[in-house]
């Protein structure tokens, strides 16, 4: 148990210090999101398998510890979500709507929505939408 904690300890102090020090070697990371697709290893898990959604994330957490970013697709669907972060969302193509309160708020290529955390949602779109987002913190999930 000593030896484990022990290198957990060492893991951390690492990690904090790369972060600190500058890493080794250069920390820009550059995505050609045109170019970037999804497959199927990509489709996201809403609960309903009718669903059509996928997400792909631009970069991993050790690239990127504290913001997330990545890309998603989605055709012809709505589903419920509830965010424990705070999430922007830049349309690239399609129409993007989110169903809050009784309210759609849509945005379209170019224009950016900002869902604050520990808020109850409906991503919705009507045909298909691909958008970029952003989410602090980057390890949401946890």
């Amino acid at each position: 148990m000593a030896e484990r904690d022990r290198a957990a300890i060492e893991e951390l102090v690492r990690r904090v210090l790369l972060e600190k020090l500058g890493g080794n070697g250069p920390r820009v990371k550059k995505v050609e999101v045109p170019r970037l697709d999804v497959a199927a290893e990509h489709r996201m898990d809403t609960g309903n398998p009718a669903d059509r959604v996928w997400t792909r994330d631009l970069f991993t957490l050790e690239e990127a510890p504290r913001l997330g970013c990545g890309l998603m697709v989605m055709e012809r669907t709505t589903f419920p979500w509830t965010l424990t972060y705070d999430e922007m969302d830049y349309v690239i193509e399609g129409r993007l709507d989110i169903l809050v309160d009784g309210q759609t708020v849509s945005a379209g290529p170019g224009e950016v929505l900002y869902i604050p955390k520990d808020t109850s949602i409906q991503f919705s779109v009507r045909d298909k939408a691909r958008f970029l987002y952003f989410v602090y913190p980057a390890n949401w999930q946890n």
